[in-house]
């Protein structure tokens, strides 16, 4: 006979694997019904099989960069990578709901010098794609967040391309009415030195009912998002702790684990990767590699109950004979071992 861990064990792998059956059947079927979103107070509305003894452990759909990433592709590599809860990169979700598509690849150009073609294509594209916005309708995105709710995915963040300073008012509230269709709780976008425009973003939020989570890069410290929360109760972090190790300096393990308990109520989620810390140039690792503290934080939000999504950002190289979505899902495993030790 099973022991009752055995039986916990096989029960947990039978219904991912009839989710992720089911899902299959219903991607590209529009579910039915109208959404009902509760006001709840912590930042996740919902939750699902990836969380891990009350730490929800969520992906960021970057992870699956540089694959196919149409909606059903998506689902796909998020039940497979087991991972029901994320943070929804937007520019994919907008040309599926019929946004115009960039003739240029900025991949490919981004270390060329660009021609005046290229510049005008870039600008008529700008204008295309802000006339669009301002007119589309919300249809598509409805449509998006039922696909994902039918596989048993939520969406707690939604990143898109339309918060920054050149964005106008119309572009900014389509994506917060964008992201609240969805069914997020937040919005990201990379934390802006003009403090003007955290001001506008943290009204615009407030107005629509939807946080704004501020991502930064080597610019973290203790105090680099203390003007914008001040700004706005909807104003907050989305705090990468791969990214504040890197700086070094005075940003140590210890200050990390300190502005976590210190800020918890103001983060509405956190990016976690492994990075090296400035003395090893701050390179992206596998997990366990790094210098990240992932241990102490993933412990600090099971321990103190932070209703913080920790949101797995795969960004180190992918090894031969892998992809990213495995990749995805070593990362969720390497959480499950410290949140279950």
């Amino acid at each position: 006979m099973l022991k009752e861990n055995q039986k916990n064990a096989v029960i947990g792998t039978s219904r991912r694997d009839f989710i992720y059956q089911s899902s299959l059947a219903v991607i590209g079927v529009l579910a039915s019904g109208k959404v009902a979103y509760a006001n709840s107070p912590t930042w996740i509305k919902g939750s699902g099989f990836s969380k891990i003894k009350g730490v929800q452990v969520g992906a960021i759909t970057y992870s699956f960069r540089g694959m196919p990433d149409s909606p059903a592709d998506l689902i796909k590599y998020c039940l497979e990578a087991n991972i029901s809860d994320i943070e929804l990169m937007g520019d994919s979700i907008e040309i599926y709901a019929g946004a115009p598509k960039n003739p240029i690849s900025y991949g490919s150009y981004r270390r060329r010098e660009w021609t005046d073609e290229m510049k005008a294509q870039a600008t008529a594209y700008k204008e295309a794609l802000t006339n669009w916005r301002q007119t589309a309708s919300m249809e598509k995105f409805k449509e998006v967040h039922d696909l994902f709710k039918k596989a048993g995915i939520n969406i707690y963040a939604y990143k898109p391309n339309a918060l920054g300073t050149s964005n106008t008012d119309a572009e900014i509230i389509f994506a917060l009415k964008s992201a609240k269709t969805l069914g997020a709780n937040s919005v990201t976008v990379e934390l802006p030195e003009d403090a003007s425009h955290t001001q506008r973003l943290g009204d615009l939020g407030e107005k629509y009912g939807i946080y704004i989570g501020y991502h930064a890069h080597l610019q973290a410290t203790d105090t680099a998002w203390d003007e914008a929360l001040g700004q706005s109760s909807f104003n907050t972090m989305n705090l990468d702790c791969g990214h504040y190790i890197a700086v070094g300096g005075d940003n140590t393990k210890e200050s990390l684990l300190a502005l976590i308990e210190a800020k918890h109520d103001r983060i509405s989620s956190m990016h976690i990767k492994d990075r090296k810390n400035k003395e090893g140039e701050g390179k992206n690792m596998p997990w366990g590699q790094g210098d990240t503290p992932l241990k102490e934080i993933l412990t600090l939000l099971k321990t103190k109950k932070y209703p913080i999504p920790a949101t797995i950002e795969m960004e180190y190289t992918v090894p031969e004979g892998s992809n990213a979505v495995v990749e995805t899902g070593k990362c969720w495993k390497y959480a499950k071992a410290i949140l279950e030790g």
